[in-house]
């Protein structure tokens, strides 16, 4: 007989340290208002919704968003909600929800939740903000419509730090070997982030969100094995969709166990497995997460750990005045949390050139830069690109996986064509992390990036104008708006 044991101290259940974590997230989701949001929380908040936008933005036009885009509009259905880019479509919740979580991890360029608990590899627990954004933005259409009446800042920006808070919590709770045996985070617990910022988005009492985190429970899915592939943005694509579905259905009545998260048979038990709820269980937004231990906006659009070495490459390439006719060899030595995520010896294309140091290393080398403009399958697969890259290789170094994985370590070295070597490493406290963050300057200068060739400068100030006063917009929904650059498709 299946019957759910209790998870008491007093039954012996192995499993009753786990009790609880589903209850305390949706109390904190279902109680969150926005007065409770300190004044930090809520700068940094604005800061994730611009960079987010940002990387959705250029997301809609990468070559994964051909196919996606097509089979949304094969589907038709009730028209809830519009698609970021495509401010003229309308199309149903769950469909929009799925369009701008793809497209907003279409270039890996979405920003890092940092590691705060013992053993947590820093650097590889989720990207935090792309499926509480997207939900939230998504839903806030569907309110709007449904009560004809605007969702505005205040609503929008408590919605998207419940669901923000929610999933960071949960990577942080769940046993890191989650990430190490091949789960993708930012498609499984991004799905918990997502039904967080979407169920609040509509209001659920405490029991609503329980039942639409019981839900996405078992709709958490993703796995590394996509990566490099059009399939891994759509992992974060579907965990935004698999939340708004999960709250929807909640609302709608649909039942599920309030411990499908944290019960003997839940998600941190099986996917984990096991979990360490005590380390987050009584301190959601105590503080907010992305308020300590932070986030990490990224300066690249590759995954967090290569931006060390890109940096140091710069620099290096800066401060010794190399160009990259001078380069004979470079050799990138770093442990198993900086090269283990790296797929690629040679990238051919844009998407492997992400998981491909060779490539990243190269683009700095070349262009003095890695940007929307590098990250093309013409740059990456061009002579210049296949000829640079195969002077470039990693090296697996002891001495620096006996440092640890709490930061981002790594060592470049270079020997020049006239024989003379340089050796530099990766500074710990990189760009964009909560120790060295961008500016709003090098933020706004990171949408423009984005933005180039879909919107004109003087939308993009509009963006910024408005994002930046957030609290104080009557409309989140002018978001579409602001965005919006093939209507006409």
């Amino acid at each position: 007989m299946n019957q759910h044991p209790k998870t008491t101290a007093a039954s012996g259940d192995p499993y009753a340290h786990l009790a609880g974590l589903t209850k305390a997230a949706a109390s904190f989701v279902a109680d969150l208002d926005y007065a409770d949001l300190d004044g930090e929380t809520l700068r940094l908040a604005r800061r994730c919704v611009l960079d987010g936008l940002a990387v959705a933005l250029a997301g809609t036009e990468q070559p994964g968003m051909k196919p996606l885009g097509a089979y949304v509009d094969s589907l038709g259905g009730t028209p809830q909600a519009r698609l970021i880019g495509r401010a003229a479509s309308r199309v149903p919740a769950h469909l929009a929800a799925l369009w701008g979580g793809t497209a907003g991890h279409a270039m890996d360029w979405d920003d890092t939740q940092l590691a705060e608990g013992p053993g947590r590899p820093y650097g590889l627990l989720m990207h935090p903000t792309i499926p509480p954004l997207i939900a939230a933005l998504t839903m806030s259409d569907l309110v709007a419509a449904e009560t004809g009446r605007a969702v505005d800042g205040r609503r929008f920006l408590t919605a998207f730090a419940a669901g923000f808070e929610v999933g960071c919590k949960v990577a942080e709770a769940i046993n890191p070997d989650h990430y190490m045996r091949g789960f993708h985070t930012s498609g499984t617990i991004g799905t918990f982030a997502a039904a967080a910022a979407a169920a609040k988005m509509l209001g659920l009492d405490a029991a609503g969100v329980a039942q639409a985190l019981g839900l996405a429970s078992s709709m958490a899915s993703g796995i590394r094995a996509g990566f490099g592939t059009m399939t891994k943005p759509m992992h974060v694509g579907r965990a935004a969709e698999n939340g708004v579905t999960a709250a929807l259905l909640a609302r709608h009545g649909l039942s599920a166990n309030p411990e499908a998260l944290d019960g003997r048979w839940g998600y941190l038990a099986i996917a984990g497995p096991g979990g360490e709820p005590a380390l987050v269980r009584d301190r959601f937004g105590k503080p907010h997460t992305m308020a300590s231990p932070g986030v990490s906006i990224k300066p690249y659009p590759s995954g967090v750990l290569t931006h060390p070495s890109m940096d140091a490459m710069l620099f290096l390439m800066r401060e010794n005045r190399l160009a990259a006719d001078d380069i004979a060899s470079i050799t990138l030595k770093a442990g198993s949390n900086v090269l283990g995520p790296i797929r690629f010896r040679i990238a051919t294309t844009e998407l492997e050139g992400k998981f491909s140091f060779a490539f990243l290393l190269t683009a700095i080398i070349l262009a003095g830069r890695a940007g929307k403009a590098e990250f093309t399958d013409e740059f990456v697969s061009s002579r210049a690109s296949q000829d640079m890259q195969r002077r470039i290789e990693t090296a697996f170094d002891q001495s620096i996986e006996d440092m640890g994985w709490d930061r981002i370590r790594s060592k470049i070295e270079v020997t020049t064509k006239d024989g003379r070597h340089f050796e530099r490493w990766a500074d710990e406290n990189y760009r964009g992390s909560p120790h060295n963050p961008l500016s709003d300057a090098e933020l706004e200068g990171k949408f423009r990036d984005c933005a180039e060739g879909l919107i004109d400068t003087d939308r993009m100030q509009q963006v910024f104008d408005f994002v930046w006063s957030l609290d104080e917009a009557g409309d989140v929904g002018q978001i579409f708006d602001l965005l919006d650059w093939q209507s006409e498709a």
